[in-house]
């Protein structure tokens, strides 16, 4: 396994973070995946075994099965917990109640409380927002977020599926204020679905934010076993039931035939080139990998094997590029004039 630094902490995270949004499956989470205890306590023990130390969980995840599964897995299997780095969001519906839901001070406070006795730990590492809430001022999330890193329940803070412009504006409160920066950003990010790049990953770059790509496959599309006739796998793949997130299907077909040629120069598998291709990556941190089987669970460990050589790097960039968008075609356009030369 390979570790990087969090952005500009002096926390190291290895490239594969664990998710456990396979763990649970009750209600609206069903369809994505509904392991049980014994099922999550061999899958962390096989990811740990292979070096991961960071697992990401969130409060929504199979209704807060996930979370209580994977403390339990922890438990379980005595790991030291100064060895690992364990991440759980907060936003999302937690009750029926008019304030278990949103980035209010209040319910921040009281979904910390919440996860930690859920997790069965005294303290989260990393804590994401798990996106907008168009109820409550910045200002007042990142008070929340300040309290809880002060109580000592939370050590880093991040955010997850923000436009760029909203976290500098998050950050900005921060410093102005000596408060808690945002240091980790989780964002959909997958050779079939590049959005990101076009001011998330630079504004992260310049800001030295961590970057912790999910749904890496595409929600499972970009498994080779999907056929273009019917958009259906022969599988249980989740895709068949839960199409998310959302991507240009019939571009992302035309990745998967030039990832499997690429694929069998490596004797590799079509879902270890779109780990390997995020990998190489820049901005990219750790990328979460999650899944149903065990066989599934190897498989993407194994893609921090596979070493893409510059020439394939580029045809994938190339095969999978983002169509240009305005600013970004007059910047490049203005650009180009002083690069000429006489």
């Amino acid at each position: 396994m390979e570790y990087k630094l969090l952005g500009k902490t002096g926390i190291w995270v290895s490239r594969l973070c664990l998710g456990t949004m396979t763990f649970g499956g009750k209600g609206y989470w069903e369809p994505i995946g509904k392991l049980q205890q014994t099922e999550a306590d061999h899958m962390i023990k096989a990811a740990f075994d292979a070096g991961i130390t960071f697992f990401d969980t969130a409060d929504v995840y199979g209704e807060g099965d996930a979370e209580r599964i994977l403390g339990k897995s922890l438990q379980n299997l005595g790991l030291s917990r100064q060895e690992l780095v364990i991440a759980t969001k907060v936003r999302g519906r937690t009750g029926k109640g008019m304030n278990q839901v949103g980035l209010s001070r209040g319910h921040i406070m009281d979904a910390v409380n919440d996860s930690l006795e859920r997790l069965n730990l005294d303290h989260i590492d990393l804590y994401y927002i798990h996106g907008f809430d168009a109820n409550t001022p910045f200002e007042e999330t990142m008070r929340g977020l300040e309290d809880v890193v002060r109580s000592g329940k939370v050590r880093y803070i991040g955010c997850s599926n923000l436009p760029a412009w909203q976290i500098m504006k998050c950050n900005s409160f921060a410093e102005k204020l000596g408060w808690t920066r945002f240091d980790a950003l989780q964002h959909f990010y997958s050779i079939a679905g590049r959005d990101v790049e076009r001011e998330i990953i630079p504004m992260a770059e310049s800001e030295n934010l961590a970057l912790m790509p999910w749904s890496p496959l595409a929600g499972g599309f970009l498994t080779g076993k999907f056929s273009r006739d019917t958009l259906k796998s022969g599988d249980d793949a989740r895709r068949n039931t839960f199409d998310f997130p959302l991507i240009n299907k019939q571009k992302a077909f035309g990745i998967i035939d030039k990832m499997k040629e690429i694929a069998e120069d490596h004797g590799a598998t079509v879902p270890q080139i779109a780990l390997s291709w995020l990998l190489c990556k820049k901005a990219v941190t750790s990328v979460i990998i999650g899944a149903k089987h065990p066989e599934q669970l190897q498989d993407n460990i194994n893609s921090i094997k596979v070493k893409l050589t510059g020439e394939e790097i580029s045809i994938l960039d190339d095969i999978s590029a983002l169509t240009l968008e305005y600013p970004q075609w007059m910047i490049e356009r203005q650009n180009a004039v002083h690069a000429r030369k006489d």
